[in-house]
């Protein structure tokens, strides 16, 4: 059983999270724990570098883990066969048009080695609040005019944090994804922890201290 220290325990609404370096290793990051997901408190954890991330029936979990996945323009890997889809009629990309489906289907999509979703009701009415706060944002792929994939997240300054991708078809989300890197002015992409589909994007580890430093530098 995991020892939770006292002081990771965000009995009020005004109390602040702890310090990064007192984030366990084991589970990777874990810094804080309850609070509520209010809009002061989400934009304040992610200007932080910290974001939740739980099981439904569970306290809020709250992490920052070391290293970080992270993926930049720079960085961003287009492969010959997404490039030609890309460039074709396919896909149209839209933005933040339906947040709402965009973060139920996120919910609901079936993910290989996943039994459920950490996306429960709090979760969907925090970020629904939070797009139309103006911080939310979705990123959209239609094939004949239906909804067939995207991504959603939040942006704070020069920063996307990315939080949810589905596909109900091929290479869907990896067309909003791309469309997110080229299209948007954002130099930092968070991918908060890694997978083998952002790594063949090219997103890379990054040490948080150098996370938290791009952050400052970039929020």
């Amino acid at each position: 059983m995991i020892e939770i220290p006292s002081h990771f325990w965000l009995d009020q609404y005004d109390t602040p999270f702890p310090d990064l370096s007192l984030a366990l290793k084991e589970p990777n990051g874990l810094i804080a724990i309850g609070g509520e997901l209010s809009i002061e408190r989400l934009l304040d954890a992610y200007a932080k570098g910290i974001f939740p991330w739980y099981s439904e029936g569970e306290p809020i979990l709250w992490y920052s883990p070391d290293p970080r996945i992270v993926i930049t323009p720079d960085t961003f890997h287009l492969s010959k066969s997404l490039k030609k889809i890309t460039h074709s009629s396919r896909f149209e990309v839209r933005v933040d048009t339906v947040f709402d489906d965009v973060i139920s289907h996120c919910r609901s999509v079936i993910r290989p080695g996943q039994a459920g979703t950490w996306i429960d009701d709090a979760m969907v009415q925090a970020y629904c609040d939070l797009n139309e706060a103006g911080y939310a944002h979705s990123y959209e792929a239609y094939e004949n005019d239906k909804l067939v994939g995207g991504l959603y997240g939040v942006a704070l300054g020069d920063v996307f944090f990315g939080e949810s991708m589905f596909s109900l078809v091929s290479n869907a989300s990896k067309v909003a994804f791309s469309y997110l890197i080229q299209n948007s002015h954002y130099r930092l992409i968070d991918c908060q922890v890694e997978n083998k589909h952002l790594q063949s994007l090219g997103a890379f580890k990054l040490p948080r201290d150098l996370f938290i430093q791009q952050l400052k530098a970039f929020v």
